[in-house]
């Protein structure tokens, strides 16, 4: 028998977002979050996996890029580990053309098996490196959307990021922290990289007081053929 839960607080999360999804967008949600914890129980993929904290953390988190904008078209999650923050985007827009991107093949094998469970179609989960797969032709500046909870210093993710990114399309940045400093120092790296910040979104989860930022950069120009810079470099020296 299938265990019920109880969705009313995560229902009330989403009318804050002012997003209303069907039985089956909330049942998917479920799925996934069940699919998550038994996953975890033999692999690293969360330290989250209480139900409520999960429905909030992750799955809200992930869906308050809505605060910044509507996604449409392509949408590439870069280091994307357990799906934040695509999967929850592509559950609640349908529509999207979806790539989840991690450097680990076992997380890759999970997002496989949760886009077959949750039966969803046009996303993909891809195994490799940022650095590697933005120089492709397929997937170099074809994005509309680029989106990361990734850990790493702006300067970092925007070099991995912003090459993935067609121009006057996005890359946002999901950060936990007010990073002022931080985005001094990355305005070197978003100018190099063809991009431009358009704004800085911070506000709590709902009933909550977990602190979030999205920064969002818009592609203002091409991205020179130089970058991203061969694996490892980009973090270890940042273009500072």
């Amino acid at each position: 028998m299938k265990k019920t839960y109880d969705t009313t607080q995560f229902r009330k999360d989403l009318e804050t977002l002012n997003l209303q999804l069907s039985e089956n967008q909330i049942d998917q949600f479920l799925s996934y979050y069940e699919l998550l914890v038994e996953w975890n129980e033999f692999m690293n993929l969360t330290a989250i996996t209480e139900y409520s904290e999960v429905m909030k953390k992750h799955f809200i988190d992930s869906l308050s890029l809505i605060k910044v904008c509507k996604p449409t078209g392509n949408v590439i999650d870069v280091g994307t580990g357990a799906g934040f923050p695509g999967l929850p985007l592509k559950i609640a827009f349908p529509d999207l053309n979806v790539t989840l991107l991690d450097s680990l093949n076992k997380r890759v094998n999970f997002l496989n098996e949760v886009i077959e469970k949750l039966g969803l179609k046009n996303i993909e989960a891809v195994h490799g490196r940022a650095e590697d797969y933005a120089r492709q032709p397929l997937h170099r500046e074809k994005y509309d959307i680029c989106v990361s909870r990734a850990v790493a210093n702006m300067s970092t993710l925007c070099e991995y990021c912003l090459p993935f990114v067609k121009k006057s399309g996005l890359f946002i940045s999901y950060k936990s922290e007010k990073i002022t400093e931080e985005m001094e120092k990355a305005n070197k790296a978003i100018t190099i990289l063809g991009g431009s910040v358009k704004k800085q979104e911070e506000f709590y989860l709902p009933d909550t007081d977990i602190f979030r930022n999205l920064v969002v950069i818009k592609k203002i120009e091409n991205t020179s053929k130089k970058y991203p810079r061969k694996a490892g470099l980009p973090a270890k020296e940042p273009l500072y």
